[in-house]
Order: C-alpha cells, then sequence, then structure tokens
C-alpha cells in the first residue's frame, strides 16, 4: 500500500461532467485521499460541487485494499447510489492507477495519473458495443497545503 502514498493529501480544482451531449458540466473539484486502519486502506472521497449554488453534483467514494496472496490491488468504490467491485492496476511507474467495469455490451476505464505538474488528472470513458469510447469525466486538481 506505501506505493500509493503519491495520491494521499487534500487537493482542488475542476472537473468537466459530461453526462448529456452538448456542453460539459464545469465543476469545483476535491478530491481527499487518506489511509485508514493503519495503512490497510486508501480511502478516496471525491465531491464535485456546481459552481453557480455550491451544491454535490457528483460524489464519490473510493476502498483500495492490496490483496497479498493475489499480488492485486482491489477497489470498491461508491457513487450515484450504487457501488462496483474491481482490481486496480498501478502502473510500472507508480503514478497512475487504471480500474474498470463491464455490464453487457457497456465498458468503462478510467484512468487517475499524478502528471508531470504534480496535479491529479483523471478521465473516464464509456464504450457501448463497437461505438468509439466516450469521455464521462475528466478532472485536474492541485494539491493543497
Amino acid at each position: 500500500m506505501k506505493k500509493l502514498a503519491l495520491f494521499v493529501g487534500k487537493w482542488e480544482g475542476e472537473a468537466r461532467l459530461l453526462r448529456e451531449p452538448g456542453e460539459p458540466l464545469v465543476l469545483m473539484q476535491t478530491e481527499e485521499a487518506q489511509f485508514k486502519l493503519d495503512g490497510l486502506i486508501l480511502e478516496i472521497e471525491g465531491i464535485g460541487r456546481s459552481k453557480t449554488d455550491n451544491k454535490p453534483v457528483l460524489q464519490a467514494l473510493g476502498i483500495i485494499s492490496f490483496d497479498d496472496e493475489a499480488d492485486t490491488y482491489h477497489m470498491r468504490a461508491f457513487n450515484d447510489g450504487r457501488f462496483l467491485e474491481t482490481n486496480v492496476k498501478l502502473s510500472e511507474d507508480g503514478r497512475s492507477l487504471t480500474w474498470g467495469f463491464a455490464l453487457g455490451t457497456i465498458r468503462t476505464t478510467s484512468v487517475l495519473r499524478i502528471n508531470e505538474k504534480g496535479e491529479w488528472t483523471e478521465l473516464a470513458e464509456i464504450t457501448i458495443d463497437s461505438q468509439p469510447a466516450k469521455k464521462l469525466l475528466e478532472l485536474t486538481v492541485r494539491r493543497q497545503g
């Protein structure tokens, strides 16, 4: 789990939510990542707030753990009244996490990356049948404090 220490902290910036065709909804985004249970899990909470009324539009909570026996990271993530359980892959350079899920002909892929500027970037895409992937969410946040 120590390999995930790069993600720990409080982060703020913007997210672009693309739920419908047309202009994306731009949100004030915060991400907070912290180890819990003496480093056994990494908890990540993301909240996207409307710029007009500061109300939460997007709320997500992810809990990442490491399975020593399988040598694999697992995540249970919650948002919009649903949850998913999936494997998480840490890149060779330790600067990005990738996860996704498939349900019938629908597939999603998410990539969280700490870029060369030290920013937390995230891109979530959806693919339906053989159509090209479409962006669902993209965000860039910067470490605070």
